[in-house]
């Protein structure tokens, strides 16, 4: 996996904000930020509680299965 951009402490709480939104997709943020969503999903693992990751990730794939182009 290449190595993620350089990013500061506000990029990345804008890019836990928008991974958290159920709005806004993978693909948003990579176009934004320019790293891969295993790269957020890394990200996220770091600086999210373990059970609030896991919450999340459930989210994700939950409204992945309902929705095709969900994040």
């Amino acid at each position: 996996m290449p190595q993620p951009p350089t990013l500061t402490q506000s990029q990345v709480s804008e890019i836990i904000e928008m991974a958290l939104s159920d709005h806004i997709g993978f693909s948003d943020i990579q176009k934004q930020h320019g790293i891969s969503p295993d790269q957020i999903k890394a990200l996220m693992r770091t600086h999210l509680k373990p059970g609030s990751y896991r919450s999340w990730r459930k989210r994700v794939r939950d409204f992945g299965d309902r929705r095709e182009h969900y994040k």
